[in-house]
């Protein structure tokens, strides 16, 4: 089985040395969810990052990720819930960049999420 199609935005903000990305396919069922993760995680840059924490809402469920990031996971769930987004992945990639951001770290999960919803395919379909 391949993977649904990725689309990934790349690095789209840093704060404090750290750099955060986002991603996110269509997915059904946990196999597509593990099998986005494998694609994204074959790309090494990606495979080495301090977080890719993730969060998708199936016709089986909610499913997250904190990937060590505590409570992002829940962020990103959260926000796929408000936005009405069901059957699709979003994942915030981050690499650590040696200062801690407290509460600040929500808010770039927050605004990855943000920057992902805002592409025009998600919202013409």
């Amino acid at each position: 089985m391949s993977p649904p199609e990725l689309t990934r935005l790349g690095v789209i903000l840093s704060d404090r040395g750290s750099r955060y990305a986002v991603s996110g396919a269509p997915v059904r069922s946990r196999a597509e969810v593990d099998a986005v993760l494998a694609a994204l995680k074959a790309d090494r840059a990606y495979a080495k990052a301090t977080h890719n924490t993730w969060g998708a809402v199936l016709p089986t469920g909610a499913l997250k990720s904190d990937d060590g990031e505590s409570g992002a996971g829940m962020v990103i769930l959260r926000m796929l819930e408000r936005a009405g987004l069901e059957n699709h992945l979003i994942i915030v990639t981050r690499w650590y960049g040696g200062k801690q951001l407290g509460g600040d770290r929500f808010r770039r999960v927050q605004d990855a999420v943000r920057a992902y919803l805002e592409i025009p395919e998600l919202n013409n379909g």
